[in-house]
């Protein structure tokens, strides 16, 4: 794989989905979702309430670079589609981002995101935290853009549980990303020079989902590259505005 691809030859080079049963096996969820459970990350500690999910592997992949600068917020307008336990607003506010959006369908999870950014950031000069219940974008300010958004949705091909809201976390597939790059372009919502950090593993359908990203007019490339070692591959995507491909 050439990690330097972008555009048709970045799609071309894309691998397809691991089985069906595999993925099933890989998603299952670890825990009951409908307790609370505690999680500890970077000496920072956190409560998830009943329906609140906890955050995995590939997230941590972008709590590590808000945190770190390798995905820069300092200054900007950051948006954290999927605000969950609330651990990305809580790093782009260490990091010192300008403004911060937690952003969620779920109203319990924007609720606890803010209950940790009050508790572990709180209030900062220069930097405006602003919670968001909404369906994609829904419940922001109609004048917002913003310069940095990260996502690692619930992309997974398969349907690995009935439960609603294992479905809402793990698995609504392809066509929620492929809303998600819609509503973005639709609203004019990334700032000039603006980044979409996507996560996303070889449990979905990454081909489907960056065609939907290059037909919306994004460029997309490889930020990172993860081998699990257990044939799941995960790429971090970052995406700009670009010409229609």
């Amino acid at each position: 794989m050439d990690p330097t691809a972008t555009g048709p030859a970045l799609l071309e080079q894309l691998p397809p989905p691991l089985p069906a049963a595999r993925i099933i096996a890989l998603n299952r969820p670890k825990a009951d979702p409908h307790t609370t459970r505690a999680y500890t990350w970077e000496g920072w500690d956190f409560e998830a309430p009943p329906g609140v999910f906890l955050p995995g592997a590939t997230s941590r992949m972008i709590h590590e670079r808000l945190l770190d600068g390798r995905i820069e917020v300092r200054g900007r307008r950051y948006g954290a589609m999927g605000a969950g336990l609330g651990v990305e607003a809580v790093a782009a506010g260490v990091r010192g981002a300008r403004e911060i959006y937690a952003m969620d369908i779920h109203a319990e999870s924007v609720e606890t995101a803010a209950r940790h950014y009050r508790r572990l950031v709180g209030a900062r000069e220069g930097t405006d935290f602003v919670p968001v219940v909404g369906d994609m974008f829904d419940g922001l300010a109609p004048d917002v853009r913003l310069d940095v958004i990260t996502f690692n949705p619930p992309a997974v091909s398969q349907r690995v549980s009935d439960d609603p809201a294992v479905v809402r976390n793990v698995c609504a597939g392809a066509p929620l990303v492929a809303r998600f790059f819609t509503r973005i372009r639709e609203r004019d919502l990334l700032a000039d020079g603006g980044e979409i950090y996507l996560v996303v593993s070889n449990t979905a359908d990454l081909r489907t989902i960056v065609r939907d990203a290059l037909e919306q007019g994004f460029t997309a490339e490889i930020d990172h590259l993860h081998d699990w070692q257990d044939g799941v591959l995960t790429f971090l995507f970052r995406l700009t505005r670009g010409a229609r491909s």
